[in-house]
């Protein structure tokens, strides 16, 4: 293998520089010369390559008390780029524009039924950040092929879902990105939440339909068709009935969706949606724990297939009946799972609950527009 010319050899440099500025905020010239292991010189042409191209800035002085001026503090340009997440809902749109370093700058949320109405939320929350999109990230339900990165049609969701990629793309000046819910979800875990620790781990999203993700070796794996983690097909005993190609009634849905534990909430004394449910067996203590045995049973057969065949580790209890049930079902789930496979494999709860769909968007769009603003050439 050839050495890398002197220019690639520059834009590398300038790459793990950002990504240093990125990782651990603003830093000194000598800060990034221990971080990078370059010479001062080289050290100072990249500053000043990257204060030329925008990317970076003075944000400040290292304040150390010392005989001549104080060092200058770099940090990246953070209004470089703007970016959006969205997280679309069957009946609502919630968005959230950021600067590049990921820090909302401006909120929308609000019922839709439309694609038009879904594009306005985003346009609104940009025009009060007063920002130019640069990428855009929508999580929605379904599947999304692995090609062509567009939501399939998928069974019981509106039509205008598959149309927002396309209607986000012709109206704004960004990249636009689409993302299954739950693999964003898994995201966000990994990045901030209950799985910074971990290589490998799956999401179970319980939350009003059932799906789960899978990261393997720190990767998000997507399968041959975009179908991994559609687990809420699974077929299960219990239900009475076998899933189909077009619908997931009879599958682990039918056990662990919200209209199921509703059912079971209703059955043992709990009214209310399914985190309403949940919450308030879990606060019930010992008049609660007949309901939250019922659920752990059912939850665990789930995560005893995705630990039968994938063996992760970790399964993590996301979406509104994970984030509701914490730490409480989190364990009832291992107990029962210990029981149901040889495999060992710890249950932890959701750190970032509902939120985990947005933040993980909001992450996703940072990464592509970071890549794209700070690429070395090819």
């Amino acid at each position: 293998m050839r050495p890398a010319s002197p220019s690639t050899a520059r834009a590398l440099n300038d790459r793990r520089a950002l990504s240093l500025l990125q990782d651990r905020g603003p830093l000194t010239a000598t800060q990034l010369k221990e971080a990078t292991g370059l010479s001062r010189p080289s050290v100072a042409d990249l500053v000043d390559r990257l204060r030329e191209a925008g990317l970076i800035e003075v944000v400040g002085e290292s304040g150390e008390q010392r005989r001549g001026p104080n060092a200058k503090v770099y940090g990246i340009v953070a209004d470089r780029a703007h970016l959006a997440a969205l997280d679309v809902r069957t009946d609502s749109v919630h968005a959230v524009v950021a600067d590049l370093l990921g820090r909302p700058v401006a909120a929308a949320e609000l019922p839709v039924d439309a694609v038009d109405e879904a594009v306005a939320a985003l346009v609104r929350a940009a025009a009060q950040a007063r920002a130019e999109l640069h990428t855009v990230c929508v999580g929605a339900p379904g599947l999304v092929d692995p090609e062509t990165r567009e939501l399939r049609d998928t069974a019981k969701l509106p039509g205008w879902h598959r149309e927002l990629t396309g209607a986000l793309q012709r109206r704004l000046p960004a990249v636009v990105i689409v993302e299954n819910e739950t693999n964003l979800a898994a995201v966000a875990e990994r990045d901030e939440g209950a799985c910074r620790d971990l290589d490998s781990f799956v999401l179970l999203w319980l939350g009003e339909g059932v799906g789960a993700a899978v990261v393997l070796d720190g990767r998000l794996r997507r399968g041959a068709s975009g179908g991994a983690g559609e687990i809420g097909f699974l077929p299960v005993p219990g239900t009475g009935t076998l899933p189909s190609a077009t619908g997931c009634d009879g599958g682990f849905h039918s056990l662990a969706g919200g209209a199921a534990v509703r059912e079971l909430g209703r059955a043992y004394g709990f009214p209310g949606d399914a985190g309403a449910v949940v919450r308030g067996a879990v606060a019930a203590g010992p008049d609660g724990k007949a309901l939250l045995d019922a659920l752990a049973e059912r939850i665990a057969l789930g995560a005893a297939a995705a630990a039968a065949v994938l063996d992760p580790g970790c399964v993590v209890l996301g979406g509104q009946t994970g984030h509701a049930g914490g730490p409480v079902l989190a364990a009832l789930v291992a107990e029962r799972l210990a029981a149901l496979t040889p495999v060992p494999t710890e249950v932890r709860a959701t750190d970032l609950g509902d939120a985990a769909v947005l933040r993980g968007a909001l992450l996703t769009s940072r990464a592509a527009a970071q890549d794209a603003l700070f690429a070395p050439p090819a």
